[in-house]
């Protein structure tokens, strides 16, 4: 079953954030604006964001990943509002 994050906060409304045959997520320091999301297959999901603070989008989604993939397969999607100001998420 797919499983989704869901941001309630992104430019588009409840964006999504594929949670299946991640690989890594990442951010290049704990005050960059990205965070990138890659997959087994490739490509990649960036979410664009304001400055984060100690890694704070990071570990939101991170976090957010962890807790969607032990929820049950009847419940696909998990919401979350990240905690600073979303630019854009770009699926590649």
């Amino acid at each position: 079953m797919e499983k989704f994050i869901k941001v309630t906060n992104a430019p588009i409304t409840n964006q999504l954030i594929s949670l299946n045959g991640i690989k890594s997520i990442a951010t290049a320091t704990a005050t960059s604006t990205t965070v990138v999301v890659k997959y087994v297959d490739g490509t990649a999901t960036t979410v664009m964001t304001a400055d984060q603070v100690a890694h704070d989008v990071y570990t939101s989604i991170l976090d957010a990943a962890a807790e969607a993939l032990s929820t049950s397969w009847t419940r696909p999607m998990y919401s979350l509002a990240l905690p600073k100001a979303v630019t854009s998420i770009l699926n590649a």
